[in-house]
């Protein structure tokens, strides 16, 4: 998942792999911003109340998101923030009778600047950690796995890719957990490591699968079943998905803000609006009936 860690960002395997394999103006479910649920959902007032003060008097809420995920949150061709998690924080922001003020960040300074009080909430596909917990709390809006593809044609199986090329997008739990302890167990049953391949976006690691230089790309189950979508001559799913886990939406500890964003999302999930989004994306096999706090401590 988009749990990443502060480490060095790797270096892109080649260069001119970063135009990628995605189309990102044009979504496979056309969800965009200009006709988002946003501009439909109506103020929850009960929601509204519980508001700190500093923020209701703004009028504004403050998002920071690292936009290079699609379909969860990614640029159009005018660089602007798109995709369903970011119509998903503009329609929160909106049951809140807030404006939307969504600042694009470096997916590591996402959560010390809501610590610091720059942010009032993070939408980066963060998955909800226990040590992330530490610093933050997390409104859970989604779940998702982690899912592998490979080029059409060529199966290729996650339990058995000893000796493979494995795509991931640096820094990511696939880059720094999930293909290490794959490997490891390979070498240790006396077999070929995997090799990982490292790429800045997620999109050079789709593409490196397209061209033939990986064998298989490893992402969360929303990115890879996009990516499947606008390639689909020339990619498909590699096995089932695993290690389902939960989304959350960054706010401050202890704030009162999770509870805030908490009653907001129920309430989209409650009236429709919430669903509906995630089925203008192609997404809601991961959606939720009741919105949590802080999954990852709650078992």
């Amino acid at each position: 998942m988009r749990a990443r860690y502060a480490l060095p960002a790797l270096a892109a395997v080649a260069t001119l792999l970063l135009t990628g394999c995605v189309n990102n103006s044009d979504p496979d479910a056309t969800g965009a911003r200009d006709d988002s649920v946003a501009d439909e959902v109506t103020v929850d007032e009960a929601a509204a109340a519980l508001l700190p003060a500093a923020i209701a008097e703004s009028g504004v809420l403050r998002i920071g998101t690292s936009p290079n995920y699609p379909p969860n949150e990614f640029k159009d061709d005018a660089g602007e923030p798109i995709g369903w998690g970011i119509e998903l924080v503009d329609a929160i922001a909106a049951k809140l009778g807030l404006e939307s003020d969504i600042s694009i960040a470096k997916f590591d300074n996402i959560i010390p600047n809501i610590v610091g009080g720059q942010l009032d909430l993070g939408e980066s596909s963060f998955t909800d950690t226990l040590e992330r917990e530490k610093q933050v709390d997390f409104v859970n809006y989604y779940t998702a796995g982690i899912q592998w593809a490979s080029p059409l044609g060529k199966t290729v199986d996650p339990d058995n890719a000893c000796g493979l090329k494995v795509a991931v997008q640096a820094t990511t739990y696939q880059d720094t957990v999930e293909i290490p302890a794959k490997s490891a167990a390979c070498e240790a049953a006396g077999k070929a490591p995997i090799t990982p391949m490292p790429f800045d976006t997620q999109d050079s690691a789709a593409y490196a699968v397209v061209v033939g230089q990986a064998d298989a790309f490893s992402a969360d189950s929303p990115v890879t079943l996009y990516a499947i979508s606008q390639q689909k001559d020339k990619l498909q799913l590699a096995g089932e998905t695993f290690e389902v886990s939960s989304y959350g939406l960054a706010v401050q500890k202890d704030s009162g803000m999770a509870q805030v964003v908490q009653a907001a999302l129920q309430s989209m999930v409650d009236d429709g609006s919430y669903l509906e989004l995630l089925d203008a994306w192609g997404v809601a096999s991961g959606g939720l009936d009741v919105i949590t706090i802080n999954a990852a401590s709650q078992g």
